[in-house]
């Protein structure tokens, strides 16, 4: 209990960055914004074909993303084995980058592969990019900080994720229509270039300036199989519960997903108005992100730890929920003419990604580094995936059993319930337990 004493007592003295950290917490901070926005740059196609095609489809791109991000992971485990975090990190975002450069003549000639195998393709695509990037990216923060600055840190650097979800929609609604489609790939391309300088001169800031400078074998290749993460997962207590937190809060994302997605294309006829709903959606949801970030998680995180704030996402998630479990129409403009449904999907994104996330991911600050690249990747991308499978796939099931829209709602509730009793618990754990680098993963 000392330890846990030890790792709160200076984060309570404001929360905010010191001195020498600014360099870091800057790169930090530029190099999230780019990734998000790289991203949300493009979401808006992959969002229009969701709606098009119905949330009965999602099991089938949902399968294909699990699949790939499954062969993809080992692949990740392997190069992390065997490579620096200096060759590995920047690597992965070098190869999106070659993605990106591949798909563009294929937007600007839709006909050489067809629009329909175009679009699925990139729906698989823009959703393992998504992962990877974003898993990375986090991994790499837990790496260079240490507990005690993660929870200080993360709910500011967290920050620059929602402000590049805010740009990236704003940056391919300006610009699309003056470029077109296609060029909107290189523009995505061109923001992760930046996130590559800043992931070099991060690494060069944790070698000279970061606390973990002195750990043994910091940026030495991890060793092991290939397998390790995916292992871990099964194998190592901890693991298991984040693995089992992570399916818990993708029940209560991927069930809103689905039940917004039946909304759209119901309520709106064509791929204009979808998108526009979509992007409203969006934007008003990384606005209640970002102020939760400045403001909530800011302060909660480093006084009461990431069980607290997990906690309090999960309890506002229910509250959202139960207006969809007791509207009598779920579907109806409820406020500011959004319907209960929507209003749900937004409350509990914007806290997850305000609160949850943040609060997940510095829970992996302490633990070794083996679980920081292998394990947190499997559970932040094959194990993510395979839940939204899962979870559609059951979707299906129970609406030929005849389960309605509010009884959906309740399910995802009690998923909430789930996650903040596992979250309490696993966050109480590992600050009570001494420092991870010299103790396995499960103390």
């Amino acid at each position: 209990m000392p330890q846990a004493h030890d790792e709160r007592v200076p984060a309570a003295h404001g929360g905010r960055v010191r001195g020498g950290e600014w360099p870091a917490v800057a790169l930090s901070f530029a190099y999230f914004f780019c990734v998000l926005a790289a991203y949300y740059v493009i979401r808006p196609l992959r969002e229009q074909l969701t709606a098009a095609v119905g949330s009965t489809q999602l099991p089938w791109f949902y399968g294909a993303t699990f699949i790939a991000t499954l062969m993809l992971t080992p692949v990740f485990a392997w190069l992390i084995a065997r490579y620096s975090r200096r060759i590995v990190v920047p690597l992965v975002y070098l190869f999106f980058i070659a993605c990106l450069f591949a798909f563009v003549p294929m937007f600007a000639e839709p006909g050489l592969i067809g629009t329909r195998a175009l679009g699925t393709v990139f729906f698989v695509w823009v959703s393992v990019f998504n992962l990877f990037v974003v898993s990375v990216f986090w991994i790499f923060m837990s790496d260079i900080w240490s507990m005690e600055q993660a929870k200080r840190l993360f709910p500011v650097i967290a920050v620059a994720g929602t402000c590049g979800a805010l740009a990236g929609p704003t940056l391919t609604a300006t610009l699309v229509n003056i470029i077109g489609v296609a060029p909107l790939l290189l523009v995505s391309a061109s923001l992760l270039g930046v996130a590559v300088a800043c992931i070099v001169l991060l690494g060069r800031w944790a070698r000279t300036h970061g606390e973990r400078r002195f750990e043994a074998a910091q940026e030495a290749p991890i060793g092991g199989g290939m397998l390790d993460g995916l292992k871990q997962v099964f194998t190592d207590p901890f693991m298991r519960n984040m693995a089992i937190l992570l399916l818990l809060a993708d029940g209560i994302g991927t069930v809103n997903y689905a039940l917004v997605a039946d909304y759209s294309g119901a309520t709106f006829s064509d791929a204009v108005s979808r998108t526009a709903f979509a992007a409203r959606v969006d934007q008003v949801a990384n606005v209640l992100t970002v102020l939760t970030q400045l403001t909530l998680t800011r302060w909660l995180l480093p006084r009461r730890g990431p069980g607290a704030v997990i906690l309090v996402w999960a309890v506002v998630s229910m509250l959202a929920l139960s207006l969809v479990v007791f509207a009598s129409d779920p579907h109806a403009p409820m406020v500011f003419g959004l319907p209960a449904v929507a209003i749900a999907l937004i409350v509990s994104r914007g806290l997850a990604y305000g609160m949850a996330e943040p609060a997940r991911h510095s829970l992996y600050a302490r633990v070794p580094r083996n679980v920081r690249y292998k394990g947190q990747n499997a559970v932040d991308t094959a194990v993510w995936r395979f839940g939204d499978t899962a979870i559609a796939l059951g979707m299906n099931a129970l609406r030929a059993l005849g389960v309605t829209t509010g009884a959906f709602a309740a399910i995802s509730a009690m998923a909430a319930l789930s996650a903040a009793t596992i979250g309490w618990r696993m966050s109480r754990r590992v600050e009570a337990a001494p420092t991870a680098e010299a103790q396995p993963a499960t103390s």
